[in-house]
């Protein structure tokens, strides 16, 4: 049997050797303001529930493992003692991970990854609309855990009010567990779907996406691409080159025919085919292809 010290390794290793073997673990996806308002969204998978009476959450934005920095989500909640937690399911995961991407303060994460936006009832911090389970909460109090790279910040969180799709309940009125499809976080790319198993998700960490607000409106209101579609589409660094784009269409008999046909309909369905297939390039050379 190995047997590790955790003070004799790196704590970025010390990481991976945790979260490999503790999980599967529930997601955050807490979206918070800043002083002046300005909207954050990022996901958390040092989360859980602790308490029924008074209802309480706590989630844990650490400092960064790589350079000691601290959260968006950290200063925020520091400022305005509120947060709203969205549960995460199936059906909005990758939109989740694009979410995680650290952009430059200032900007949305609810535009970059797609996410609609919704006015809490109680609390500042926008809920989102595409969870099936929104939590509005009131911070208590926030611990930090050390003051080195990868240590915690304990943020408790008391529910105030919860906002339930009424398309996860049953007929009794509780929720539906199957209709949740919750997912819940792995160690590295992997993830775990209560309705299914293991499936894996590529971490945005390491690139800085593109977004869903840079994907033409003709592809995000197209009915043929979900949530997930329009995340791993945004989660790219940039765009096939037109040339890049020209050549493929010249190589490819089969999209020649179908912009011929001008069939836009069947173009993004092969776009969707490439999707299905792990071929993020290929789906966005497809979309882009003219004539």
């Amino acid at each position: 049997m190995k047997t590790i010290d955790p003070k004799d390794i790196a704590t970025v290793q010390l990481q991976g050797y945790l979260q490999s073997a503790i999980g599967p673990r529930p997601i955050a996806l807490a979206s918070t303001v800043d002083a002046d308002g300005n909207p954050n969204l990022s996901p958390f998978s040092f989360f859980n529930l602790f308490s029924a009476n008074p209802p309480i959450l706590v989630f844990s934005p650490s400092r960064r493992v790589r350079d000691n920095t601290l959260k968006h989500t950290l200063f925020n909640v520091q400022a305005t003692q509120q947060v709203v937690i969205n549960v995460v399911n199936y059906a909005m995961v990758q939109q989740t991970s694009l979410s995680s991407t650290e952009y430059s303060d200032g900007v949305n994460e609810f535009e970059k990854a797609g996410f609609t936006m919704l006015k809490s009832d109680v609390v500042q911090p926008f809920r989102v609309a595409e969870s099936p389970v929104q939590f509005e909460c009131v911070v208590n109090e926030v611990i930090g855990l050390g003051d080195q790279g990868g240590a915690g910040n304990l943020v408790i969180c008391e529910v105030v009010k919860i906002h339930i799709n009424e398309a996860v309940l049953n007929e009794q009125g509780t929720i539906d567990q199957a209709k949740m499809d919750l997912v819940a976080r792995m160690g590295g790319n992997w993830y775990s779907r209560a309705n299914d198993g293991l499936f894996e998700v590529e971490k945005p960490l390491t690139t800085l996406g593109i977004g869903v607000d840079a994907i033409p409106e003709s592809v995000v209101n197209n009915p043929i691409f979900n949530g997930n579609d329009l995340g791993v589409l945004g989660n790219v660094e940039q765009l096939p080159s037109p040339e890049s784009v020209r050549d493929f269409v010249l190589e490819n008999a089969e999209l020649q025919q179908l912009l011929a046909q001008g069939d836009q309909n069947k173009k993004m369905e092969k776009a969707k085919e490439y999707l299905r297939e792990n071929n993020v390039t290929l789906a966005w050379k497809t979309i882009l292809a003219q004539n």
